[in-house]
């Protein structure tokens, strides 16, 4: 099933009047591995201040797409530009707005996690001047305060997951990449990294664009979402009003299935369901 989407939920939260820049734009983006088109066409607006979610069953283009946008994956075709800046051609001008949160372990557990933000901070050339400071407001606002001169190596999962989103946003980015931010959370855990992401979009004004196979995750985040579907977007719109389209109660959960014609377990590749496992049991 590919239904169309229309201009108009293609605009969706784009700004009052339309008149607010995109954070994220993309026009005909497209990547292919040899005969594999993992991304095909793809048209998105984000915009600036929102929590956007890219959902879709393992294969679908979701992390494919992050690598593009986040400059680790060049475009076959098609462009894409994050704060007015072209992935592509200003790479580097990209790198330096963004922070990026890979579903895989990006903290080193050797390190406590003061050094752990030191070496973020160093990476990013702040200001020898400052980066006490800032570390020290990046431990406090994710909590972690009490814990900053202990080891990496034994945080709980959703201690790991907080200071990995206190390392991306050290450098004040202006949008956030999330790949999986909560997989392997109990539900404590997920819910408080919620509440920060929340608090980071309030408090920096920072967009958040977000990969999850959480329909709960998506319904209680995000303002508007893109459903994929072998590369392409087949749905978009915010939860609510995506739900209102089947009608009689309808959860997020009906709405990617009628637009997938999947469940998430189906169609997941072996790599896939390994990687959630090995991410699952380093934040258990």
């Amino acid at each position: 099933m590919r239904p169309a989407v229309s201009e108009a939920a293609a605009r969706c939260g784009s700004g009052a009047e339309g008149s607010a820049a995109p954070a994220v734009e993309t026009v005909r983006l497209m990547r292919r591995f040899g005969p594999l088109t993992a991304v095909d066409d793809l048209n998105l607006l984000v915009p600036a201040g929102a929590i956007f979610g890219l959902l879709g069953p393992n294969g679908a283009g979701k992390s494919t797409t992050i690598k593009m946008l986040t400059t680790l994956l060049a475009p076959t075709s098609g462009s894409a530009r994050v704060l007015g800046f072209d992935v592509a051609r200003q790479s580097v001008e990209v790198r330096w707005r963004i922070g990026y949160i890979p579903q895989l372990l990006s903290a080193d557990g050797s390190l406590t996690g003061y050094e752990n933000l030191l070496v973020f901070a160093k990476l990013y050339d702040i200001r020898r001047a400052e980066r006490a400071r800032r570390i020290q407001e990046a431990l406090d606002f994710m909590g972690l305060a009490d814990a900053a001169d202990t080891l990496v190596r034994r945080y709980s999962g959703g201690m790991i997951r907080r200071l990995e989103i206190a390392q991306s946003m050290l450098h004040r980015p202006a949008v956030l990449f999330l790949d999986e931010p909560t997989v392997g959370l109990d539900p404590v855990a997920r819910h408080t990294v919620w509440t920060h992401l929340r608090d980071l979009r309030r408090q920096f004004g920072a967009t958040i664009l977000m990969t999850t196979h959480d329909m709960e995750e998506a319904d209680q985040l995000c303002e508007v979402v893109a459903i994929m579907h072998r590369g392409r977007v087949v749905a978009l719109g915010s939860p609510a009003d995506l739900k209102v389209t089947l009608g009689g109660g309808a959860t997020l959960d009906d709405v990617f299935v009628h637009y997938t014609g999947t469940a998430f377990e189906e169609g997941a590749r072996y790599q896939d369901v390994a990687r959630d496992r090995r991410t699952a049991r380093r934040l258990g």
